[in-house]
């Protein structure tokens, strides 16, 4: 609710109808599958707490994972319009997802205008991030893209309440972090190394600190644009 807030003032008559909506999540383990890629597309999710990830398996068994979903952030939003899934979606820790049927969702939408602004501002910065994490996997160095990645998260974690300070809970294995980069965990390792080395950041016992934040952007060549943190700000402006 929080970050669909930081798109759209909501009114209070929204914030009850989303609260509804979200009043009895389900839990799930961790490694355990949402929806699974093949299943006939069904409710849109919304992450409450914990960490979920999309994934791919490719036909060789290995694993892409393709978007990290935080709480505050929803998924499937228009799934329901395909007769299969393309994708999993997998609690990466033990997580609380409300589990909203595709016709409420629709309803709440037309009803709320704006809810469904929200939504589909949530939903763009969403493919905003994946073209980001493209051109990284195309075109940065292995220390760019893990820096890369790890502002982004550090930021919206900060935006999702879990940061605070230089120090947060990055509940990510090196595995999960291969997974994610295109690299093998030998490989992470190894840049982990260099850049704690470098005096940037420190990775140990799923908390992640940041030592020296501008060097860490510099290496990454990070520029949060794509996230649009201000966008709320600015949608607000715009309306008044």
């Amino acid at each position: 609710m929080t970050k669909l807030n930081g798109f759209v003032d909501l009114t209070a008559d929204e914030v009850s109808a989303l609260r509804e909506a979200t009043a009895f999540p389900r839990r799930f383990d961790a490694r355990q599958d949402l929806i699974r890629e093949g299943d006939t597309p069904g409710p849109v999710f919304v992450v409450l707490d914990g960490w979920v990830c999309r994934y791919k398996i490719l036909p060789a068994g290995t694993r892409q994972i393709i978007a990290f979903l935080l709480p505050g952030d929803a998924c499937d939003l228009h799934m329901g319009m395909f007769p299969e899934m393309d994708h999993s979606i997998q609690a990466l820790t033990p997580a609380r997802v409300a589990v909203i049927p595709q016709a409420d969702m629709n309803g709440m939408m037309e009803k709320h205008r704006g809810i469904a602004r929200a939504m589909y501002m949530a939903q763009l910065v969403d493919e905003a991030t994946l073209r980001a994490w493209i051109v990284s996997m195309g075109r940065r160095s292995s220390a760019e893209r893990v820096a890369h990645l790890v502002c982004e998260l550090y930021l919206r974690a900060q935006g999702s309440g879990l940061a605070t300070g230089s120090e947060f809970a990055l509940p990510l294995s090196q595995i999960v972090l291969a997974d994610t980069l295109g690299m093998t965990p030998v490989h992470i390792n190894r840049v982990l190394k260099e850049l704690r080395l470098a005096g940037t950041m420190k990775l140990a016992r799923g908390s992640l600190t940041i030592i020296d934040p501008i060097r860490l952007v510099q290496i990454a060549g990070f520029d949060e644009n794509y996230l649009h943190r201000r966008l709320g700000r600015s949608v607000a402006a715009e309306e008044k």
